[in-house]
């Protein structure tokens, strides 16, 4: 009977899919620095993640969808980091969402994982065969955002794939 409850319970996970991951997030580095914001967006029933804004040393974003100022060396065509799609083909697989993610500063593109964990924060794990690095993204708030920034709608948002070098 304790098998046929844990099989039940695992078919009902996959049965409604993992969380949604859709949203605004906010990535730090090592040491805590915020170093962009990220919108998670759905186009046709596959996930996509485009860079919204970059933040400079002191915690401010200095770098936006509306003034880009940094280019991504690693992508074909060096565009702006900011209106950047790294994130892409992002499917619902229960528990988790699987797809691509791109280092957009060397051009390496790697298999991902993405869910939300207990605490809400998007957990990203970027994977190369059996090795892999997960970082935890945050639900970036307002306060995170330029004084008057207008969120883009996710709902508009259509996918650019890049090209790496």
């Amino acid at each position: 009977m304790r098998h046929f409850v844990f099989f039940g319970l695992f078919l009902a996970n996959f049965a409604f899919g993992a969380e949604d991951i859709s949203g605004f997030w906010k990535t730090v580095n090592e040491e805590g620095k915020a170093q962009c914001i990220i919108a998670v967006y759905e186009y046709d029933d596959i996930c996509y993640g485009r860079i919204i804004g970059t933040f400079d040393d002191t915690g401010q974003m200095d770098d936006s969808i509306y003034t880009p100022k940094k280019r991504a060396p690693g992508v074909l065509g060096n565009p702006f980091y900011s209106g950047l799609d790294i994130i892409w083909g992002l499917v619902d697989v229960g528990v988790k969402f699987r797809g691509k993610i791109l280092d957009p500063e060397k051009g390496n593109i790697y298999n991902s994982e993405l869910w939300v964990d207990s605490d809400g924060n998007l957990i990203v794990r970027g994977k190369l065969f059996f090795f892999g690095r997960s970082q935890k993204w945050f639900a970036a708030m307002d306060e995170d955002f330029p004084k008057n920034f207008k969120k883009p709608d996710l709902f508009e948002i259509i996918p650019e794939l890049p090209q790496v070098n």
